[in-house]
C-alpha cells in the first residue's frame, strides 16, 4: 500500500514538474429526497466553471406511478446525461417530461439529450424569445467548460405553455405551472405540486448566494413572480440556487433584497441623487453574509439604479 501510494504521489510530482495539471474530478450528479416521491440536486453555488461541468444550478426530479419529470435539463448535452443517469438510479419510471423553468442556460441547454431520447419538454412562452436570442452568448460564455460542452446544441422546448397558470397532471401528481412575467430571465416560471406543498422556483429564488441580475432581468416582474410564492406558502422550496430552503429564508434573501434595492434606488432617482452616491450608499449588511455579496450587490445596485431610471 505504501508502495503503491509511493508511486502515486511521484506520478502526481512529476506532472506538475513538467507542467501538467491534476485531473479534475468529475461532478456527481445525485438526486436527495426533499418529499414523497420529490428530489433534488443541489448544485455547486460558484459560477460557471470547468470543475463544476456548468453544474452549479438546481434541478428537480418528480417521479410518479406513471413516469417522472424532470425541473430543467442542465447547461450541456454532457450534464443532461448524468442528471437522466441520476434519476434512473432513483427509479425505474421513465422519464416523461423535462420541464424547463427559465431562459438562462442550466434551465434548458440540456434539451438536445433530452429530444434525442424523446423525451417531451416543456416551458413557458415567454422564455421563447429570450432562448432565441442568447443561446449564442449562452454557449460563448460556456467554453470555459472546454471538452464538457462538446455535443451541445440549442433546442427549443417542444412544447410552450401560455397561459399565467397552467396545469399538468401524470401519474395522480398535479403539476402547476406559475408565470407572472418572469425576474431573472424573461421565462421564467415556477412549478407547484399542491400536493406535496413543494415548489420548484427556478431562479425565482436564490439563497446562500446573491441573486443575480442580467440585462434581461426585471426587479419589478421578478417580485410579481415571487408574490405568487407568498400566496402559495409552500412548505418546501427548491431554489434555483442553493440548498432546499423555507419561506422566510426564501423571502428574506431574495426577496427583501429586490424590495430594498428597488426602494433605495427610487428614492435615489426622485431626489436627483447621481447614481455613484446611490450605489455607495446602499445598505447591504443584512444580506453581507450571501455568498459574492461584496462584489455582486454593488453591481445588483447599479442595474437597479437604470432600471427605476426607465420606468
Amino acid at each position: 500500500m505504501k508502495n503503491a501510494m509511493g508511486r502515486w504521489l511521484a506520478g502526481v510530482l512529476s506532472a506538475l514538474a513538467l507542467g501538467g495539471a491534476l485531473p479534475t474530478a468529475a461532478v456527481e450528479v445525485v438526486f436527495k429526497p426533499v418529499a414523497d416521491g420529490v428530489y433534488a440536486y443541489v448544485g455547486d453555488i460558484e459560477g460557471r466553471t470547468y470543475e463544476n461541468e456548468g453544474l452549479n444550478a438546481n434541478i428537480g426530479l418528480v417521479v410518479t406511478p406513471a413516469g417522472a419529470v424532470l425541473i430543467d435539463s442542465g447547461a450541456t448535452l454532457q450534464s443532461a446525461r448524468k442528471i437522466h443517469e441520476a434519476a434512473r438510479k432513483v427509479t425505474t419510471q421513465p422519464v416523461k417530461w423535462v420541464i424547463n423553468t427559465g431562459g438562462q442556460d442550466h434551465r434548458w441547454l440540456g434539451n438536445g439529450y433530452f429530444r434525442a431520447q424523446g423525451i417531451e419538454t416543456i416551458a413557458h412562452a415567454g422564455a421563447e424569445a429570450d432562448m432565441k436570442a442568447r443561446s449564442g452568448a449562452q454557449l460563448e460564455g460556456l467554453k470555459v467548460l472546454r471538452e464538457r460542452l462538446d455535443g451541445t446544441v440549442p433546442t427549443l422546448p417542444a412544447r410552450f405553455v401560455r397561459n399565467p397558470d397552467s396545469r399538468l397532471e401524470l401519474g395522480g401528481m398535479v403539476f402547476e405551472l406559475k408565470y407572472r412575467g418572469g425576474g431573472h430571465t424573461p421565462g421564467d416560471m415556477m412549478v407547484w405540486l399542491p400536493q406535496r406543498q413543494v415548489l420548484f422556483s427556478g431562479d425565482v429564488v436564490y439563497v446562500d448566494r446573491t441573486l443575480g441580475l442580467l440585462p434581461v432581468s426585471s426587479g419589478k416582474t421578478w417580485l410579481h413572480s415571487f408574490a405568487v410564492i407568498d400566496g402559495l406558502q409552500p412548505q418546501i422550496i427548491v431554489p434555483g440556487h442553493g440548498k432546499v430552503t423555507d419561506l422566510a429564508t426564501a423571502q428574506a434573501q431574495t426577496r427583501d433584497l429586490l424590495l430594498a434595492l428597488r426602494a433605495h434606488m427610487k428614492k435615489a432617482v426622485d431626489d436627483g441623487t447621481d447614481i455613484s452616491t446611490a450605489v455607495k450608499s446602499f445598505n447591504a449588511k443584512p444580506f453581507s453574509h450571501l455568498k459574492h455579496a461584496d462584489v455582486w450587490i454593488p453591481q445588483l445596485a447599479n442595474m437597479t439604479y437604470l432600471e427605476m431610471e426607465r420606468e
